[in-house]
């Protein structure tokens, strides 16, 4: 003869069982968690910290955030005078932006070209508009990815070493464009 629980039995039983599961679970996962923790603990502290030497590294110069504002600014307020509508963009010696303004009404591509001319100019620490004439003579150079070999960026540079690139984009020329962006450059002097 079969002898079947009653449903408040049921529930309790199963409720018993899935917590004697779970509080063994957890606690192999608890324990199983401090282990690692407690042997790397003493690897820490065995390894000594390695010191790198003066001829192992390099110090570099970077634009504040204040300055690159600055000089954003500089060149939007130079569009506003030639009645342009323009986006710049300040990246660092590295190529990561900065800061990037997009003027009242520049246009939906203007931010990105913005970006990449001011990382093309810091990159080859020249103008824009004076690396596309080495398109003539090397054409891949503009398959590097985030390049835009067009006027409108201009390289920050202090002691001659790059720091920085300011770009802009959404004048009706890449000359224009450099000129603004050439205004930006010149506020931080």
């Amino acid at each position: 003869m079969k002898k079947t629980l009653s449903r408040r039995a049921r529930l309790a039983t199963g409720g018993a069982v899935l917590a004697a599961v779970a509080a063994g679970t957890f606690g192999t996962v608890a324990a199983n968690a401090s282990a690692p923790e407690a042997a790397q603990d003493s690897a820490v502290s065995a390894a000594p910290a390695a010191a790198a030497g003066k001829r192992d590294t390099t110090t570099s110069t970077h634009l504040t955030v204040d300055a690159a504002t600055e000089a954003a600014r500089a060149a939007l307020k130079a569009a506003e005078k030639e009645g342009q509508r323009v986006t710049v963009a300040v990246v660092d010696r590295n190529g990561n932006t900065i800061l990037t303004m997009r003027g009242d009404g520049a246009g939906p591509q203007s931010y990105e070209s913005a970006e990449r001319k001011a990382y093309t100019a810091v990159s080859w620490n020249a103008p824009t508009s004076e690396l596309e004439g080495r398109l003539e003579n090397a054409p891949n150079l503009k398959d590097i990815p985030g390049t835009l070999f067009l006027g409108g960026g201009v390289p920050v540079t202090a002691g001659k070493a790059p720091i920085a690139g300011i770009g802009v984009a959404g004048a009706p020329s890449g000359t224009l464009d450099e000129k603004l962006a050439r205004a930006g450059a010149a506020a931080l002097n």
